[in-house]
Parts: structure tokens; C-alpha cells; sequence
């Protein structure tokens, strides 16, 4: 895979459902990641190495798996990066073992079984103990899918990409013209455009990539229209 940063040596985030969470120990910041259930999602649990703080994006099923994954970690809000399903089956049952703020774009949050009571918006952030993320709103995939960046200094920049970027092309828009033209235009402008190509990219299903092995393949997704 092209592209390095610290932390790559021993992390691959090449995890299967049922199998052990893959963790990353950044300065400033752990990320794990968890495979669960039949549709292969990832969930990522970011943990501030300074407070002890942590967040999860993407709740999405097992919901055993998931808190015995989390264990005692400070749970202080679960991210689901867009409404579908199967992003966010176990957030009912995380949040009320948790006690966690609930957060997502106010164009999905009535897609969520539970409220969200931090609705977020494109350019607002979200806190990791004293990490901060971005976020960035990917519009396409659905009205309101999310991506988070972590700019870690000397750990390099990190984006959770949800169903919007994947290895090989952006995420479905249902043979839509307009919605795929609206998704490839943010995801170009947004992430290709705003981060540099060792930025590590962890999407909501399968294997991590970077922005600079997928940034030589846009045209391409443009002229086969997916």
C-alpha cells in the first residue's frame, strides 16, 4: 500500500468478523478496529492517550462484541457516519451502557434508532479528550454521510470515511447519476483535495487504504459511473 506513517509497522486493519480488533498506538491517539456482523462493518474505537478518553464510530452491530471490545474504556459519544442500518444496529444498547453523547449529520439523524443529541455539521468538530477530529461532509452515498480527519502532527492525518470512500471507488449511490456526481465532486474536493496522500483511510467495510493509492483513480471512477 503506498504511503506510510508511524504506526504501520505492526497495524494493517486487515480484521474479519469474529476476530480480534486490530489497534494502532499513535502519539495522541490509539485507534482499534472491530469487524462485526454479516454485512463485515467496521467499527473504530479512538482512544486519547492523554485523558483516556474515547469515541466509536459506527456502532454498528453486535452489541456484546462491542462493549466487551470497549470494556472500561471512558465512552464519551458514539459518531455514526451516515443512517444506514447497518451502521448503528447496536447503538441503542451501547448508549444506555454508556451513557455516551450520540452524534451524526442532521440529514441522517432521524434515520437513527435513537436521538442524536449532538448533531454535527460540515466544518464542525468533535472531541477526543484533547484530540480533536473534523468533519467533513460527503454528500452522495446518503444526504448526510460524514467522514472524520484526525491531523495527528508527527502521526500523520487519518480519515474514517464511513460508506463514502472505499479501496477501488466511492460507495453506492443506487445508479444515480446525480448523487454519484455529487458524491466523487466532495469526495475530490473534500478529502482529495484537502489532505495529502499518506492520509490513512479506514472505510466503514473491508480494508484501509490511503488517499494517494486511490487519489490516480478518480477519472476513472468518473467514466464508469460508480
Amino acid at each position: 500500500m503506498a504511503g506510510s506513517v508511524p504506526g504501520v509497522s505492526t497495524y494493517t486493519g486487515d480484521v474479519e468478523v469474529g476476530g480480534p480488533a486490530d489497534t494502532r498506538e499513535l502519539p495522541g491517539l490509539t485507534i482499534s478496529k472491530l469487524a462485526v456482523s454479516e454485512m463485515a462493518n467496521n467499527a473504530y474505537l479512538l482512544t486519547c492517550t492523554a485523558t483516556g478518553d474515547s469515541v466509536l464510530v459506527d456502532a454498528a452491530a453486535e452489541p456484546e462484541a462491542l462493549r466487551a471490545w470497549i470494556g472500561d474504556a471512558r465512552l464519551t459519544a458514539v459518531v455514526t457516519t451516515h443512517g444506514h442500518w447497518d451502521h448503528h444496529r447496536a447503538l441503542p444498547e451501547v448508549v444506555a451502557s454508556s451513557g455516551a453523547a450520540t452524534m451524526a449529520h442532521p440529514a441522517d439523524a432521524p434515520d437513527l434508532p435513537v436521538p442524536v443529541s449532538h448533531p454535527v455539521e460540515h466544518g464542525e468538530t468533535v472531541a477526543v479528550g484533547d484530540q480533536v477530529l473534523d468533519v467533513v461532509h460527503l454528500r452522495g452515498h446518503t444526504p448526510g454521510s460524514i467522514a472524520l480527519v484526525w491531523r495527528g502532527g508527527e502521526a500523520g492525518t487519518h480519515v474514517f470515511t464511513g460508506d463514502s470512500l472505499f479501496p477501488g471507488g466511492v460507495g453506492n449511490t443506487q445508479h444515480d447519476p446525480e448523487r454519484f456526481t455529487q458524491l466523487v465532486d466532495d469526495v475530490e474536493q473534500r478529502l482529495f483535495g484537502a489532505l495529502p496522500d499518506d492520509t490513512w483511510v479506514y472505510p466503514g467495510h473491508g480494508k484501509d487504504t490511503t488517499i494517494g493509492t486511490e487519489r490516480p483513480h478518480l477519472a476513472e471512477w468518473r467514466e464508469r459511473g460508480w
